[in-house]
């Protein structure tokens, strides 16, 4: 793959790989043993564990979630420009700082400030990934040779849905802390169904591609399938 910069592909997905990888173990870290409990009283210390636990558990699939979008998404990706790498350097620190708001909501459940906040990086991280995504996608001359058009596609739809789901609950947020969280399970179910529609419809359309295209399972780089920069 051809370097931006000294820069690439290989050497900013194995960046994103670690940046993920510190998030989630930091994540994992704020789940602590209680210490100094009896026995007797060890079930009760446990119960006080739940908020960082259902904290940890939501945050890893929301950043695993993203991790699978994000590495679609640059193995699409032949080459980097400078609006692409600075955007993923956003998103690294965002992902990176994922653990603060997580840590945030688990202490202070019921915060509209601290919803608020944890919910925006969530929504923000996402936009991140969908506007990448629709950037690689105009732009062809970054495109691997022949990827699958999935590898854009796919990680599109997840992100705008993730996005949605996050930030449409901000306002729900503020009202209130508890109801943006029942938002977020109750908008993610069809908005997970929509996005699946969206990639079997977007599969379909893509086989039915004229025998033009190199082939029925990729999108050409230029002509039908790519948009034109």
């Amino acid at each position: 793959m051809r370097p931006l910069h000294g820069i690439d592909v290989e050497r900013v997905r194995a960046f994103a790989d670690a940046v993920f990888a510190i998030a989630i173990t930091l994540l994992a870290l704020e789940i602590t043993v209680p210490e100094d409990v009896p026995s007797a009283e060890l079930g009760h210390a446990l119960e006080e564990t739940l908020p960082s636990v259902a904290g940890y558990l939501l945050s890893f699939m929301v950043v695993g979630a993203l991790w699978i979008a994000h590495h679609r998404l640059f193995r699409a990706a032949e080459q980097l420009d400078g609006p692409l790498m600075y955007l993923d350097l956003a998103l690294m620190a965002l992902v990176a700082a994922l653990p603060f708001p997580t840590k945030l909501i688990t202490r202070y459940h019921s915060n509209p400030l601290a919803t608020s906040l944890y919910a925006g990086t969530i929504a923000l991280s996402a936009l991140l990934i969908t506007v990448m995504a629709l950037w690689l996608r105009s732009r062809p001359a970054l495109h691997s040779p022949g990827a699958p058009y999935e590898l854009i596609a796919k990680p599109l739809h997840s992100a705008a849905g993730v996005a949605v789901i996050f930030g449409s609950s901000l306002p729900v947020a503020l009202i209130s802390p508890d109801a943006a969280e029942y938002w977020w399970v109750g908008l993610g179910i069809p908005v997970r169904l929509y996005a699946a529609w969206r990639q079997s419809r977007t599969a379909k359309h893509a086989a039915a591609m004229p025998p033009s295209a190199p082939t029925a399972n990729y999108w050409p780089r230029t002509g039908p399938g790519w948009p034109q920069s």
